[in-house]
């Protein structure tokens, strides 16, 4: 019992709750996740499981579901279907016997206020148990299910990337590695794998950067050496690629937009020669406050401002930046395998909407840069339209620019830019171009 007298939520009843805060509220995935704070840490860590989890295989999962319910629940009871998927996804992907998977799901549903289903519940997973192969070849014919996708992407991605679609898919259900960014004005990256080595921290090098690493396994960063003194970062593989294709020099300014969390705006800083000046700006302050945090803990220094960047007649003072790096909103299709709930969330209607967006931030950021300067357009995104397609467009309606080819060994070139898929290289998907003004 708990201080005040109740019985204290199980790691089952709280991701109940988390998971039924992403779908019915539209709440990320990130943020629901707060709700598991008050767990005992191994119940904190299997709350967390089970919500990725079934977070994860949710369309597969609730399409199991369906052909189980002879009706399905109503909508006010979105808990019990969510209990249901939990004791699903145990069976199917987790080490959880299959007894206990059961008995501890109508357990959980005894201990709600419905504990009517908990007869239905049981049936439904023993008769799982019973046709297991059947129902999960039945719904496995229709790709969208099998890779627990919404249909609206998968036929899209199919027009773009056809018959690497189904290995797209199955990244996307991948866990991803834990990748990290050596600060090299602290330390060189051989000089910090020796020290990893030493406490048993396995770790390969970055074939495309000289700062990249990627853990053999995830560790809290309190286990990583010296990193709240600046010595590391957390950064995907395919993030760390931003800051050497702005090719920074001495003397010149640099526009980071959109910049919060701060970790490409921090990258360029370590790897910049002297007297460049950066400015970063986002337009959400808590997550600016974030960035300021980096730059702090690695020891930089840069104007972060948080200011809408579609105004720049509120903040721009008048000198042109020689390089700017433009992070746009997007889809996030690319990191769908570190945030499993955009499958649920994104919407196909967002896409146009995501698309004016970005076309807009071009269009406000191009006469902020100096002639002969370079802009680097980056996106998470592995939608064509949000890409080379935006790039295309942008081309087409400035004669003063002008795109430079990337002379790079990763990812996959496209009409415009370079795109890298998820997985790719063990990387998450990213979009990049680089422009010029002539």
């Amino acid at each position: 019992m708990s201080s005040t007298g109740k019985t204290p939520a199980s790691a089952r009843q709280t991701a109940v709750t988390i998971i039924c805060t992403v779908v019915q509220q539209g709440k990320s995935l990130t943020e629901a996740l707060k709700l598991s704070d008050s767990l005992e840490p191994r119940e904190r860590a299997f709350c967390r499981e089970l919500c990725y989890g079934t977070i994860r295989w949710y369309l597969r999962l609730e399409a199991i579901l369906d052909v189980l319910l002879k009706k399905s629940f109503k909508a006010k009871d979105v808990d019990i279907t969510v209990l249901a998927l939990l004791g699903l996804y145990q069976i199917i992907y987790l080490d959880t016997p299959d007894h206990a998977a059961v008995s501890e799901t109508v357990n959980t549903c005894k201990q709600g206020k419905k504990s009517w289903a908990k007869g239905v519940l049981n049936g439904v997973l023993r008769n799982f148990l019973r046709n297991r192969e059947s129902l999960e070849n039945s719904v496995d014919k229709d790709l969208h299910k099998k890779y627990a996708h919404p249909q609206w992407l998968v036929e899209q991605l199919s027009k773009t990337w056809g018959k690497q679609t189904s290995d797209i898919l199955s990244a996307n259900n991948q866990y991803p590695p834990m990748s990290i960014r050596v600060n090299s004005t602290v330390n060189s990256r051989d000089d910090y794998l020796s020290k990893l080595t030493g406490l048993s921290i396995a770790a390969s090098a970055n074939p495309f950067n000289e700062v990249g690493l990627t853990l053999d396994n995830a560790v809290n960063v309190d286990q990583l050496p010296d990193f709240w003194q600046g010595a590391s970062s957390v950064q995907d593989t395919a993030a760390q690629l931003a800051a050497d294709l702005l090719k920074v020099e001495k003397g010149q300014r640099v526009l980071d937009v959109c910049a919060a969390p701060g970790g490409k705006a921090a990258h360029i800083l370590e790897i910049a020669p002297e007297e460049v000046s950066l400015v970063a700006i986002d337009i959400d302050e808590r997550r600016n406050q974030r960035t300021q945090e980096n730059v702090e803990r690695l020891q930089l220094k840069a104007d972060i401002l948080t200011v809408d960047a579609l105004d720049p007649d509120e903040w721009f003072d008048g000198n042109p930046f020689q390089r700017i790096l433009l992070d746009a909103p997007c889809s996030a299709t690319g990191v769908i395998r570190r945030h499993p709930d955009i499958k649920l969330l994104r919407k196909p209607s967002d896409i146009p909407t995501l698309v004016k967006l970005q076309s807009k931030l071009l269009a406000a950021m191009w006469p902020l840069l100096d002639k002969n300067g370079v802009l680097l357009y980056a996106t998470c995104s592995i939608l064509e339209a949000e890409n080379s397609r935006q790039i295309a467009a942008f081309l087409s309606n400035h004669s003063d620019a002008k795109e430079l080819k990337m002379d790079v060994n990763w990812g996959q070139p496209c009409d415009y830019g370079q795109q890298i898929l998820p997985g790719e290289n063990n990387m998450d998907g990213f979009y990049y171009a680089c422009l010029t003004k002539t």
